[in-house]
């Protein structure tokens, strides 16, 4: 990630001067918020790696979660092609809404789940929690897991041929989860997947 500085942007187009932030979950690629930095914000969210906005209503810096406890924690920034916007990707600590809720925009709650799943994966095989069937996969080893994703397949390619939709969603999600298990102990990420896909497109 490169290094960026509040001075890179250009702000002219901004009758306040203040830059506009898109909030991302890093994991999950959703969108959570927007919000706005002046350069004090943007420089405290650099120094303690958590996003402080700057309020725009009562002119003051507001460190998002501050109140909560909900904050987020920067994983990366990057400037977009205008150099008058900035994406950060973000590790939220709790909803971001004041709703409660997730994102403060309503996209399906569901969206993304598949990279958040795969995130609590590796904590279950980082923390091998006791009665955590995730860590009863991991304790069997490779071999047991591919066996698994070998079954896991077999039962899905049944319901596809029985035409079964409901059970066939069963099964597929029943395939991707014990994959993303075997991924894990395989050192393998989603995003190394991505990868090769792009590499054939």
């Amino acid at each position: 990630m490169e290094t960026i500085e509040f001075k890179d942007f250009d702000l002219s187009r901004n009758a306040d001067s203040l830059l506009p932030v898109i909030v991302q979950d890093w994991c999950s690629l959703k969108v959570l918020m927007l919000g706005y930095m002046n350069e004090e914000a943007f420089g405290r969210t650099l120094s303690e790696g958590r996003v402080t906005f700057y309020n725009r209503s009562r002119r003051t810096l507001w460190p998002k979660g501050e109140t909560s406890g909900n904050y987020l924690y920067v994983k990366g920034m990057y400037k977009d092609c205008d150099s008058d916007t900035l994406l950060i990707k973000a590790d939220p600590a709790g909803p971001v809404c004041h709703r409660g809720t997730t994102s403060c925009f309503d996209t399906p709650e569901a969206e993304g789940f598949v990279r958040r799943l795969q995130q609590v994966i590796r904590e279950r095989h980082r923390e091998m929690p006791e009665g955590s069937y995730t860590s009863h996969l991991f304790s069997k080893g490779v071999k047991k897991m591919a066996q698994k994703v070998g079954e896991e397949a077999v039962e899905t390619v049944i319901e596809a041929v029985d035409g079964n939709i409901d059970r066939y969603v069963y099964e597929a999600s029943d395939l991707i989860y014990h994959l993303l298990v075997l991924n894990e102990a395989m050192g393998i990420s989603l995003e190394t997947l991505e990868k090769e896909l792009l590499s054939r497109h």
